[in-house]
């Protein structure tokens, strides 16, 4: 039975006749919907953009558009039919199977992704590619800001063969393989797609000999070692670009850049909530009947005396204006829980005391 492709035009909901307009609409309206970032507990949301991208992918590129348009028109969602025969009008015994190349999903990759990259890609200098780097900071240095060194893995052209894989003095060869042109086409009957040359993995050209430095790959893997200034209020998935600090750009074109994203680790102590920031403080019994002064830790480890009111009951909330997080021209405040704490066993004098004080009180025990 034959390998039924996605009907793309389902995955975003817009009819056959659909325009270039149209698609990029619905194909923005639901990528704002089921985008990761806005369903980051949602591994559901994360599949069905995956789905949709793919589908604009394909229908927002004219020629992989019009290839699509073919194996539904030929076999409709049911796969091509085989050989000559289907070209020439006549049912084949057997329908088209995606398996035999691939699968759908590696069919329309090599259509809309790689074939037109390598039509389009420029053969003088290019940008760089961005790099994006995820950094886990202590809570206190994303309320205070702070500085900070990262290890960044960098993937990028050789210097020494610029990217050529070959040994620098020696010369390229044209790939026997594809003739040169990168691409290999694939397919059956009148379906055809282009795919990467295995052998010189869509280069067109081969080293005679191999770079000693990246080993005739072309790019070298390394780490980067840069001092970022974090700013103050940060918070899990804010992000910070650094002009210049991505990937070499091939031929001597721009570097990319750097785009730091943090991840903010938990305290011990603290709680953030918005600007605010809880922290919860233990009472004794005395402390919490008879009033108090205690001292509490503030996020920059200073000390600051918080008056406790007699009578105090577990879990009443005191504020500490302006120790708080600070984030552009706004700071919040501390928030102090208190937790009265019944000591697990007393002595024999305390036992007598709190019996005496359960007797003024009109306490039942």
């Amino acid at each position: 039975m034959a390998t039924r492709p996605k009907d793309y035009y389902k995955v975003l909901g817009v009819a056959e006749n659909a325009s270039a307009e149209e698609i990029k609409k619905a194909y923005r309206k639901l990528a704002k919907t089921y985008h990761p970032d806005a369903n980051r507990d949602n591994l559901e949301a994360g599949e069905r953009f995956k789905g949709i991208a793919e589908a604009y992918g394909v229908l927002s590129d004219d020629d992989s558009r019009r290839k699509y348009d073919q194996v539904r028109r030929f076999g409709g969602l049911g796969g091509l039919r085989q050989g000559s025969g289907a070209s020439r009008g006549r049912p084949a015994e057997h329908g088209f199977r995606f398996e035999d190349i691939g699968g759908i999903g590696d069919i329309f990759s090599s259509i809309f992704d790689f074939g037109k990259r390598e039509r389009d890609r420029p053969r003088g200098p290019t940008r760089g590619h961005d790099v994006e780097y995820l950094v886990e900071i202590s809570l206190r240095t994303a309320a205070l800001g702070g500085k900070a060194t990262i290890s960044v893995p960098i993937t990028e052209e050789c210097a020494t063969c610029d990217g050529s894989g070959a040994k620098p003095g020696t010369k390229l060869e044209t790939c026997g393989e594809c003739g040169g042109k990168g691409t290999v086409d694939f397919g059956q009957g009148t379906f055809s797609v282009q795919r990467p040359c295995p052998n010189c993995v869509g280069r067109g050209r081969l080293p005679r000999e191999q770079c000693v430095t990246c080993s005739g790959r072309g790019d070298v893997s390394s780490h980067r070692r840069i001092a970022i200034t974090v700013p103050a209020g940060v918070e899990s998935g804010s992000r910070l670009r650094l002009s210049g600090q991505g990937e070499r750009g091939p031929k001597g074109g721009a570097p990319g850049d750097l785009i730091v994203r943090f991840r903010v680790k938990s305290d011990r102590f603290f709680a953030r909530e918005g600007l605010h920031l809880v922290v919860e403080v233990p009472l004794n019994l005395a402390q919490a009947m008879l009033g108090s002064k205690i001292k509490v830790r503030t996020i920059d480890n200073k000390k600051v005396v918080l008056k406790v009111p007699p009578g105090t009951q577990n879990g009443t909330m005191f504020r500490i204006r302006g120790q708080g997080i600070e984030k552009g021209e706004k700071r919040g405040d501390q928030l102090v829980r208190v937790k009265v704490v019944v000591p697990d066993e007393l002595s024999e004098e305390g036992r007598v005391a709190a019996e005496k004080l359960a007797s003024a009180e009109g306490l039942k025990h």
